[in-house]
């Protein structure tokens, strides 16, 4: 580990080291797709993101750690950004794992809309340790990590990466993909083992670093680094029947209550019929839909209008043709625009299947 090159982040790990010492109550939170949810280990004790919190609990014992897992498969740091106060910044926590490698294209707006997130997290309150996680596709190699770890870099903030580790070991035939991952993506109990591991050997690095903590850090921290992408996304707000009122003509909003961050489909707003429509009046750069695709097809498809402007209508198709669940789809309407008051309609043009599988359109995320 360089520790010049990541010297904030490598003193944010020792100071959490010191404070476990000192048996100080700390909350160690993670943040991500399916991976960090957990998704095909055979027991959520046994996903990476739980194994790196027993570490902390066996390595300091006298200390008492709160566990927070932020995961929720199949999404992106756009959905991050926009819910990381609620799912885990609430809980303020010490130390946080991000993962948004395999779940983010590898592109200049994601790059940006994780910029956003990062820059939210590093900069909260608690002002916690953080180590970055870049996963990886088995198969193919394919992550984000080289956007991502561009902006880890920029703030000195340690990664870990899974494609130079696991995925070199499978390459190098140390062990087979099936040997970790049934599907090339999703560790099975193996490749969290793997995956946790990682992670706690880079933490285990850094404390061995001698590099001393700084007693001005706190102020160093205060000034903020400018961002390096446009980071229009950082102060991201979501939408839903908790702080918004839009003008439905047909469109309900949905009086069940939700249960938890993975109580997905729920503050939303649901159509079933064609012509059915929702308004809303939004001071914005950057807007979008968030919608349910459904593997219950057939359900409605509908269409999006902004400003007016009908010869540009952008589809938002209900139907979702994968097999693993329904999908929180984010579909972005408006980006850099002008800022200002735009309209957003969003209308019914298809009602296939909907009493059955009506249109759910869970929030529109602004900045």
């Amino acid at each position: 580990m360089d520790h010049l090159k990541y010297f904030e982040g490598i003193q944010r790990i020792k100071k959490l080291a010191e404070r476990a010492k000192s048996g100080e109550e700390l909350t160690i939170g993670f943040f991500g797709g399916s991976i960090t949810q957990g998704s095909l280990a055979t027991d959520l004790h046994k996903c990476y993101a739980y194994r790196v919190f027993e570490w902390f609990e066996k390595e300091w014992p006298h200390t008492h750690f709160h566990y927070v897992n932020g995961g929720i498969g199949g999404t992106t740091s756009h959905f991050g950004v926009s819910r990381v106060q609620r799912d885990l910044l609430m809980y303020r926590p010490d130390f946080v794992v991000v993962d948004f490698s395999v779940n983010d294209d590898a592109d200049h707006f994601f790059q940006e809309t994780y910029e956003g997130l990062i820059r939210k997290i590093w900069y909260s309150e608690s002002k916690p340790a953080m180590i970055l996680l870049n996963n990886v596709f088995y198969d193919t190699g394919e992550t984000a990590e080289k956007l991502h770890t561009q902006i880890g870099d920029h703030y000195q903030i340690p990664h870990v990466s899974i494609k130079d580790s696991i995925y070199k070991d499978i390459q190098e035939g140390k062990f087979t993909r099936e040997d970790i991952s049934s599907d090339g993506l999703h560790p099975n109990d193996l490749g969290h083992e793997k995956v946790a591991h990682e992670i706690i050997t880079a933490i285990k690095n850094i404390l061995k670093e001698k590099v001393e903590t700084s007693a001005t850090m706190s102020d160093n921290e205060s000034v903020q680094k400018p961002s390096i992408t446009m980071n229009a996304y950082e102060n991201a707000v979501r939408y839903t029947i908790e702080n918004s009122t839009p003008v439905l003509k047909g469109f309900r909003a949905d009086s069940a209550e939700k249960l938890g961050h993975l109580d997905f489909f729920k503050n939303g707003w649901s159509a079933a019929k064609k012509g059915d429509k929702i308004c809303f009046t939004l001071e914005a750069s950057c807007i979008a839909i968030q919608y349910r695709k459904t593997i219950n097809r057939p359900s409605p498809i509908a269409r999006a209008i902004l400003d007016g402007r009908s010869d540009e209508e952008i589809i938002l198709d209900g139907n979702f043709n994968e097999d693993w669940g329904d999908c929180l789809y984010i579909e972005p309407v408006l980006h850099h625009g002008e800022h200002r008051v735009h309209t957003l309609e969003i209308e019914i043009i298809n009602d296939d299947g909907g009493q059955d599988s009506p249109f759910y359109l869970l929030s529109v995320i602004t900045v």
